[in-house]
């Protein structure tokens, strides 16, 4: 065996020994190239580290997405302003820098159904992702019926620790379905302990003064809301339902096909 064969040979188990894969796969190639472009062994060692740092960030972005459990991934690119043109287009860009989750800010959506709330939340949350912040999205009659099944088998405890984590947790669809006196303690709990600790975003279809409906209390309506609304941006999202105006034209098209072949 050469000297050379024996070297990469050693070089490729070290590295595999020290699980820097990237460096272990890439060893031979950047070798070549770095030999072919009168490299020298700091810049070849400086290529190779570069890789196996990207590779492991494209990793953990990966990782940190499928924790999230966003239910659909969207980006921002994919929001339609122009049918939405009561959100606040340049608050929105500001808000994707992810420096809301930094000072620990909160975010409300709120705002008719259908109009690209839920979208614009995940579309935050993916971009928060992306930038190495822990985030996790609920649905918040999931997380109500999580948070009760968890404190019927006592590891309640280790829920709101793993809740607790969090850089960002996103409280999807509040509104939507009144919440039990136990559901709506254990709900004011998650949102109370993630005060000036973990960002918030909600997303909701109800007006502040309506959220009684889903928590069923003044007193802790009241509080919640003192919470969330202290250091918070609030998105306004009032323009036509974008599933209404789907339908619509769906059923357009139909009665135009019909009208056609009559």
């Amino acid at each position: 065996m050469s000297t050379a064969t024996k070297s990469t040979v050693l070089l490729k188990h070290h590295l595999k020994a020290l699980r820097l894969p990237t460096m272990q796969s890439e060893s031979e190639r950047i070798a070549t190239r770095c030999a072919a472009e009168n490299v020298d062994h700091l810049g070849y060692l400086l290529q190779l580290t570069e890789l196996e740092l990207l590779e492991r960030e494209r990793k953990a972005a990966e990782r940190r997405l499928k924790a999230a459990r966003f239910p659909a991934l969207k980006t921002l690119d994919g929001f339609d302003f122009t049918a939405q043109p009561s959100v606040n287009k340049v608050l929105v860009a500001e808000l994707m820098r992810c420096a809301y989750v930094e000072q620990r800010e909160n975010i409300i959506l709120a705002g008719n159904p259908g109009t690209g709330k839920s979208h614009l939340a995940t579309a935050l949350g993916v971009e928060a992702c992306a930038r190495g912040k822990k985030v996790r999205f609920w649905r918040v009659t999931e997380l109500v019926t999580a948070l009760m099944e968890a404190r019927e088998e006592r590891v309640l405890a280790r829920m709101k620790s793993h809740l607790a984590k969090l850089d960002l947790l996103i409280l999807d669809e509040l509104g939507y379905v009144p919440a039990s006196q136990l559901g709506a303690e254990l709900l004011f709990d998650v949102i109370s302990t993630a005060y000036e600790r973990t960002s918030v975003i909600v997303t909701t279809n109800l007006a502040f003064e309506r959220w009684v409906e889903v928590l069923g209390s003044e007193r802790l309506t009241g509080a919640a809301l003192d919470r969330l609304t202290h250091r918070c941006h609030i998105l306004e999202c009032n323009g036509e339902s974008y599933r209404l105006k789907d339908a619509q034209r769906r059923r357009r098209g139909a009665t135009t096909t019909s009208s056609d072949q009559d």
